[in-house]
Parts: structure tokens; sequence; C-alpha cells
């Protein structure tokens, strides 16, 4: 399948095609149709698969068959993080590119003058974090009375940051009759009852179940005590290879613990969570990007929001006591279609976690014991990997009444079958897009200055970078 029968218009293809797109991911090609006929849709797809321009392309359509000669606020999204919010604005500015559409991004951490500057200047599309749109809500400085078109995005990491009661808030305040797109990674019974309340009769889509961690990732594990972490993580970095890395761990405090250790031994690095300031997450994520920072050091929250590609390696400091969430690691390298490699360390504490892994993905994870650290005592006899207990082949159908996802979403079979090659740089997100300033990004064509003064109609002169 092509973009171009997908059903989008003109514009749009253009900028698909100016991004490098070729053909669609299965999760576009099951979602933007249906979008595009007006139906909800209860999206369940990982990282990586190109969910973002999924449900962009789609609202950016419909938001333009809505604008008017004002921009007026009928379009909205909602993502758990800011890093996430900001490059969702990034890919509505690389999909709308041709369109005549006003967009802003408003999250927590920086200051709320310029957003709601941007606010009362007027927007079509609003991108935001549940926080600061609850609080701009409740001050009366943004109204969501006609919304028409509503984006939800990863449900699950809504619940896991205790969001959903925020969410619940705002979804009271969106008119009843609109069309949802819900997307989330895993679907938990909380995920599925709130999907349930949220759609009507959604078109129900399962691409990659949480079981299928990617193909084209390497999985190896070492085992090693917890007080020589630091050290085998050091002996890795070592290697020449290891040139764009991911370390991961639990808590806020063991990512700066790791990342001041790893400055001390000489190494580029940075590390984000949630107690950062949101400059100094931009900052370190930029760094990154750029080449200029070699090892990231992040927690699984903050981690939401890394879309980078070419990362050689993902290092699991301290192995997730969530299985799941090891899947959504992984995802992170190995994106396009790339090779990439996914190293953990677990010590004896976290031999159970390793288990509950294995049960998940239903494979067993590589030993590498061919290093200098290894645990005293050998490494534990492990039972065979049962089968994937998570939703199965891709799949889409129609809910049952009121959007019930019962049957819907079929467990213990297989995923869908891998894409062919396509020539987008993750599938989900463009890599070339520029980056939002902090607090506010004034979203429009960026080939036009279009004046809001003008009738729509016009062009005016190309505008300054």
């Amino acid at each position: 399948m092509k973009f171009n029968e997908l059903g989008l218009m003109p514009e749009l293809l253009r900028a698909t095609a100016d991004a490098g797109y070729s053909e669609p991911t299965p999760i576009q090609a099951a979602t933007i149709p249906v979008a595009l006929r007006g139906q909800d849709v209860i999206g369940c797809a990982q990282t990586g698969t190109g969910k973002t321009a999924a449900f962009c392309l789609p609202a950016l359509q419909r938001a333009h068959a809505a604008s008017g000669t004002n921009a007026s606020l009928h379009t909205l999204i909602i993502t758990p993080t800011r890093e996430l919010a900001a490059q969702i604005n990034e890919s509505l500015a690389t999909y709308g590119r041709h369109l005549d559409l006003w967009h802003t991004v408003i999250f927590g951490g920086v200051s709320e003058k310029p957003q709601i500057a941007e606010l009362q200047r007027g927007v079509d599309i609003l991108v935001a974090t549940p926080g600061r749109l609850l609080d701009l809500m409740q001050r009366g400085l943004v109204k969501l009375n006609n919304v028409k078109f509503f984006v939800l995005d990863e449900a699950d990491r809504m619940l896991d940051m205790g969001f959903i009661q925020d969410v619940k808030k705002i979804v009271k305040a969106l008119p009843a009759q609109r069309q949802t797109l819900f997307f989330s990674a895993t679907m938990p019974a909380a995920i599925r009852q709130l999907a349930n309340t949220m759609c009507k009769n959604a078109e129900l889509v399962a691409v990659d179940p949480i079981s299928s961690t990617i193909e084209v990732v390497s999985q190896t594990v070492y085992f090693a005590e917890k007080d020589q972490k630091r050290q085998l993580l050091l002996h890795l970095l070592d290697q020449e290879e290891y040139r764009r890395v991911v370390v991961f761990t639990r808590t806020k405090h063991g990512s700066d613990r790791v990342a001041r250790h790893l400055e001390k031994a000489g190494k580029s690095v940075a590390a984000i969570h949630g107690n950062k300031a949101q400059n100094a997450r931009t900052r370190a994520l930029e760094g990154f990007k750029r080449g200029d920072v070699q090892v990231l050091v992040a927690t699984d929250i903050a981690a939401r929001g890394i879309d980078v590609d070419d990362i050689t390696h993902v290092i699991n400091f301290e192995l997730p006591n969530v299985p799941e969430t090891y899947v959504h690691r992984i995802g992170r390298t190995g994106r396009a279609g790339k090779g990439g490699s996914a190293i953990s360390m677990c010590d004896a504490e976290e031999r159970e976690y390793l288990r509950d892994i294995e049960r998940l993905t239903g494979k067993r994870i590589t030993v590498v014991s061919d290093h200098p650290y290894v645990s005293s005592g050998s490494a534990p006899a492990r039972a065979e990997a049962s089968q994937p207990r998570q939703e199965g082949r891709a799949s889409s159908g129609r809910g049952q009444g009121n959007g019930s996802m019962r049957g819907a979403l079929p467990r213990n079979g297989r995923a869908a079958p891998n894409p062919p090659a396509a020539s987008q740089s993750s599938g989900s997100r463009p890599a070339a897009a520029r980056a939002p300033a902090p607090g506010a990004s004034r979203g429009r064509r960026p080939r036009s200055n279009w004046s809001r003064g003008n009738n729509r109609t016009g062009r005016a002169a190309p505008a300054s970078a």
C-alpha cells in the first residue's frame, strides 16, 4: 500500500513525500482511512511503529476541513510528557507545511506567559500535557467547547504517571459529539475501561503487541553484583562501537548517581528525569541528537520523549520491575529496521524480573559470561520462556456497542508481519523537524508567513528563519 491510497489530501501527500515517506506502516495503514471517515479509533501500538503520523495526518486533514477565516481550537492532542508534546508539535509542523493551520504546544516546567499569548492569538490545533492544560482550563484561558477531533496518546503512561483523573476532567469538558483517537502501547484492564468510556463504535487496531520485541535488536544479559555494575558499565562504554547509548535506571536519584560516575570517568554524559528543569532536559536531548553527548542516562517516564535515530545501544543498568517496560526501553534502538543492541545488567535481586521479561516475550535472552565482573554465583537456571501473554495478531475490527473492546484484541496470537522496508526515518516522527522553543511553539506553514488579518486566500512573502 502507498500513502496515496489512504485518502489523504494532496497537500499532506506532498509533505509525506518531502519527509521521505514511501509506504505507510501497519498502524498508519489501519488507522488513517478509518479516522478520515470520521470514526473513532482505539489503537494498541508500541513505540517505533509510526503511531504519531497515524494520528497527526488525519488530525491535520480534519482540522483543515473545519478551519475558517479565524483560527479556532477544534483539534486537541493530549500526551503525558513534555518531550512527547514537543515532538508531536514538530510532526504537525512537518506534515502540515503546505496547509494554512495554526498549532501550538503547552506543557509545564516553563513559563506559561508565551503559551497563554499564543492561545489568545488563536490556534486550530493544540498539543498539551494534562497538568498545564487543566490549569489553564480552570482559569478560563482555554475552552474546549468547539473541539471536534480529540487524540489521547500514550494512555498507559498516563495511568502510570497518575494523570488519569486529570484526563477524565479534560474529557468531561469536551463536546459529546466529537471524534476520538485513543492510543496505548499496552491494554491493561484500566486502560480498556477508559477507552470504552471515551470512544463510541470504535475501530479497534492492534499492531505489534507488547510481547513482540523488535527482531532486529540483539538482546543480551550480563550477570553482575550490584556494586560492580558501574565498573561493568564503564567497561562496556570503553568499546568503540558504543557511540550513542541510552542507559536506563529505575529512579531519578539512581540516574544522577550513574551520570556523575560516568562524568568522573571522562565520559560525555547527560541525565534526564522528572526532577530536571525542562530547559535542562531539552539541552540534554539536543546534545544527544547532535552527537555531543555519548551517553544519555534516563528514567522510564522521561524516556518516552526520546526519539533519536541511530542509537547504537540501550543498556538496562537496572532491570525494570514491569516486564512491558523492557520492550519500551529496547525500542529506542533498532528503529526503521536498523540493527541495535539491548544489554541488561542483572544482579541477584533482579533475576525474577528477568524471568518475567522472558515469559512476556517468549524468548530466552542470551547470557554473556565473558566479562571481568561476572557474579560470584553462576547464572541461575531459568525456566523455558512461555508463550507471550499479551495481545496477539495485529487486527482491526468494529467494537461492540459503545466502543466495547471485549474480544477485539485477541490473545496468544502472533504479531503482524513486519511491513515492507519504508523510507521513513522512524515511522513516527520526522527526524529533520525543527525543535520548538521551550514554552510555546508557533506552528504554521514554514514556507509562508500568513497574516492573521487576511482571508486565507493569499500568500505572503516567505518567512525568515
